[in-house]
């Protein structure tokens, strides 16, 4: 068993030059050195202190340990198990693992240089992990290019008010197509875009893009002009501006804020504190806030009675199975009184047939969305669909 924690003594050995590894530590407290034979010799190589973990190349490679480590002061060391490394390893992001590989192929060099011995032929193939991390990276710098040359694309996604049977709004859904792989899914680099800080600059095209757009609706004479929802990650909630960006941009054209949107993803990373208090900022520029895809994973009651949502828009999976499920269609049922119950208006997504539609509205439903009332389409082809 590992224990907990390891005290040392001044000039106590933590490990020695060629022991099999079983352990990597966190120093708590204290230094070590580092030190490595040469011949007959003790050459001193580094010295560590708080914070540093040491040992663990030596873990993940499964070889002998290259250095010893003694204590120069008292030091207290938290022993990180094999079992540990391996579990956050297979968990990693694969740049995390990438950049790892790298280092285990120059710790490996190192050790064999150490020795005098020859790597095995294939030592510096990169293996499948590697090869996506690298990918990942890969990807990362060409999403950046895109961003910078306008290389990302608009779609627009109407929502379909059933009451007053009209076309109430469009979802801006941002596309890009890479110069090579042509279409790369929105599942894809929109989560690469939140795992890093790119899904501020794609927010910003979302908004650009959209404020372009409503100007479009408004110039050909659409009236009354339809909202434009943009979707909003918690990333981009915890960026200061957000709400302030969009008054500027929408008035500095002539639109009043609540022209658009704002949609909220529901997940387990939302800060409920700060979607409170975004909503009400929005509410005080006139601008309505949306939940999505609301029933998927993360439905944390506990907090949505505090929150002000305008709409609640369901996830498409209750409306795929609500005609042939009666239990699907309770579900359904059930969400929208409840939605109703809190003083929003619920939005069901994937809507693809007539039938469907009816239930929607059999139920007091207030808006629709799915391929039924239209797919997403360019800027071009709605203005076209306008007679224009």
């Amino acid at each position: 068993m590992v224990p907990h924690r390891i005290q040392l003594q001044p000039g106590e050995r933590l490990f020695r030059e060629g022991d099999a590894p079983t352990t990597a530590f966190l120093l708590e407290s204290g230094d070590l050195a580092i030190s490595a034979l040469r011949g007959d010799s003790s050459v001193h190589l580094a010295q560590i202190g708080a914070g540093d973990i040491v040992g663990e190349m030596a873990v993940i490679d499964d070889s002998p340990r290259t250095a010893t480590a003694t204590a120069v002061t008292e030091c207290v060391l938290i022993p990180i198990g094999r079992e540990q490394i391996a579990e956050r390893l297979a968990h990693a992001d694969p740049v995390i693992r990438s950049l790892l590989q790298g280092q285990l192929k120059r710790y490996r060099g190192a050790l064999a240089a150490m020795h005098g011995l020859a790597l095995p032929e294939g030592q510096f193939d990169a293996d499948p992990h590697e090869l996506a991390g690298l990918g990942k990276i890969r990807l990362e710098s060409q999403l950046r290019e895109a961003i910078a040359t306008n290389g990302l694309d608009l779609r627009l996604q109407p929502l379909f008010d059933i009451r007053d049977n009209r076309i109430a709004g469009y979802e801006a859904l941002v596309r890009w197509t890479h110069p090579e792989r042509g279409p790369v899914s929105p599942m894809e680099f929109i989560a690469l875009a939140e795992e890093t800080s790119l899904i501020v600059p794609v927010g910003d095209y979302v908004l650009d893009a959209a404020v372009a757009a409503l100007c479009a609706l408004r110039d050909i004479g659409i009236a009354p002009l339809p909202f434009i929802a943009i979707n909003v990650s918690p990333r981009q909630l915890r960026e200061a501006g957000l709400i302030e960006r969009i008054v500027e941009r929408t008035r500095a054209a002539g639109l009043e804020p609540g022209a658009i949107k704002v949609e909220i993803t529901e997940s387990q990373a939302l800060d409920y504190v700060q979607v409170a208090e975004a909503i009400a900022h929005c509410r005080r520029e006139g601008i309505h806030v949306a939940l999505d895809d609301f029933g998927t994973g993360f439905s944390n009651l506990a907090h949505l009675h505090e929150l002000d949502f305008d709409t609640i828009k369901i996830d498409q999976a209750f409306a795929r199975n609500m005609m042939g499920s009666a239990r699907a269609r309770a579900m359904v049922e059930a969400i929208v009184d409840l939605v109703h119950a809190i003083g929003a208006q619920a939005l069901v997504e994937g809507i693809e047939t007539e039938e469907q539609l009816d239930v929607l509205r059999a139920l007091g439903c207030r808006y629709a969305q799915g391929y039924l009332i239209g797919r997403p389409q360019p800027l071009a082809d709605v203005l076209r669909r306008n007679g224009h």
